[in-house]
């Protein structure tokens, strides 16, 4: 395993000689830190019976960001060097030359710790990883005789941040990560179908490696396919739509989530830019952003800023009462920061970004609200998807759904594609289920080129009259 190492010693100069030219670039702005990261990755695939890939890395470097009203300046460097942090330094504080600002109060501090330690990839042995992946082949392929092919991956990483500030503070996280990916495809004569399934989270590979986790992953992989091997084409038309709980609510990550980002919202951008107070979803819809779940794949004890992750109501009732902040647009928009200023290393910049993100839980079974439909489409899992912050506008895919008729889930379907716009889908919640689920521990959500880890989730949701797109009218 890997000892954590202390990044301020990384570089050949004192770490009071880093403080001070930290504390000397910072002189006139209003926020603004030394982000310092260390990381490890390894990631193995196994394909067609033997181990196709295998892969390792390290990287490590910093980042230095100056804040001045809306401008950032920002430079970074694999070199921990007093060279690199001095040319850092004259980069920066181009933004900062004719400003002079009040540095900003530093983050609360926080001993709460999310998630463990420990290294991930250190333990089990690499032979023991590739002998889980061989199990994983053999158990699907013993499973039913359609299967033609199966993939399977490991994936582990081990992340080191410390944050340094000006005024001196110095936070510090130590975040592991681990996820396991199933995929199948079955056929039948000419026809062939995929089903896949991924479970992970910041803990060690531990849990991962019980038989019954691996186990489940590679069933609901193969039950995935098995059903879309059978599935007609989906119906196009205006129908209600009954969303599953757990993964779905990938659809309010997106069509919801980003446009309660706080940059999105301070520059006019988001579909709900200037609604805060107003009823921007149905009565009963309440969603959250909660960073500080144990263990979960979107958590975090502290973000990329230093700040302590939160429990952010954004919609409450159908309300707008609050949206995602790091610290820069938090200052600008005169509201507080809320945990969510994050970036995808030390070469990126950090920016408002969701954590883990779901809908609360309402007072309907599942099965109340899939008999309330005459007609309509029942959505268990959804795959690839688009959306426009601005407009709101988005299309997401189906890979799992059923036609539901009188009040009964009858065959699958596929191919269908839910189309709407966010704030007016929300307004179309008419039954919000009791049954709140996240998702397995596998999202990876993508903004201005960086993509972090996140949750999703939401309960078992009727939408009335949703626009479906398919291959039969």
């Amino acid at each position: 395993m890997s000892a954590v190492p202390n990044l301020l010693d990384q570089f050949d100069i004192s770490e009071e000689r880093v403080r001070a030219l930290v504390s000397n670039a910072l002189t006139k702005a209003d926020d603004g830190e030394l982000f310092m990261e260390y990381s490890e990755g390894e990631v193995l695939g196994f394909d067609n019976g033997r181990l196709k890939t295998g892969s390792f890395n390290t990287s490590s470097g910093f980042g230095l960001r100056t804040v001045a009203g809306e401008a950032v300046g920002y430079a970074e460097s694999d070199n921990f060097s007093e060279g690199a942090l001095l040319r850092a330094a004259d980069a920066v504080s181009a933004v900062t030359a004719n400003h002079s600002g009040t540095y900003s109060d530093a983050p609360q501090r926080t001993n709460k710790k999310l998630y463990v330690d420990g290294n991930p990839i250190g333990e089990p042995s690499f032979e023991t990883k590739v002998k889980l992946l061989q199990d994983i082949d053999a158990y699907l392929r013993g499973k039913d005789e359609r299967v033609r092919q199966v993939s399977a991956s490991l994936a582990a990483s081990w992340q080191v941040v410390e944050i340094l500030r000006a005024d001196g503070h110095l936070a510090k996280d130590i975040r592991p990560m681990v996820r396991v990916n199933v995929s199948v495809i079955v056929g039948e004569g000419d026809r062939q179908e995929t089903g896949s399934h991924g479970m992970g989270g910041r803990q060690l590979f531990g849990d991962f490696i019980a038989t019954d986790t691996w186990q489940q992953a590679s069933d609901n992989a193969l039950r995935q396919a098995l059903v879309n091997l059978e599935a007609r084409p989906a119906p196009a038309g205006t129908m209600d739509v009954v969303l599953a709980n757990g993964w779905p609510g990938v659809m309010l990550h997106e069509a919801v989530g980003h446009g309660l980002e706080g940059d999105f919202n301070r520059k006019g951008t988001s579909a709900f830019a200037g609604l805060m107070g107003q009823q921007v979803a149905a009565k009963g819809v309440t969603v959250v952003d909660d960073g500080t779940i144990d263990n979960r794949r979107g958590s975090l004890s502290i973000d990329d800023e230093g700040t302590p992750s939160g429990y952010n109501v954004l919609i409450e009732d159908g309300k707008l009462v609050g949206y995602m902040q790091d610290r820069q647009n938090a200052r600008l928009m005169g509201m507080k920061p809320t945990g969510n200023g994050r970036r995808q290393s030390y070469a990126h910049v950090p920016m408002p970004r969701m954590t883990n993100t779901y809908m609360l839980a309402g007072d309907k079974t599942s099965e109340e609200i899939i008999s309330s439909v005459k007609r309509g489409l029942y959505a268990v899992s959804f795959g690839g998807g688009q959306v426009d912050i601005t407009s709101g506008k988005f299309v997401f895919g189906a890979t799992e759904a059923y036609m539901i008729e009188n009040g009964k889930i009858t065959y699958p379907v596929k191919g269908a594609m839910m189309i709407g716009n966010g704030p007016d889908a929300m307004h179309r919640v008419s039954m919000i289920g009791n049954d709140l689920a996240l998702d397995n521990g596998v999202g990876t959500c993508g903004k201005a080129g960086q993509g972090v880890p996140v949750g999703i989730g939401q309960p078992h949701l009727r939408m009335d009259q949703m626009t479906i797109g398919g291959t039969e009218a």
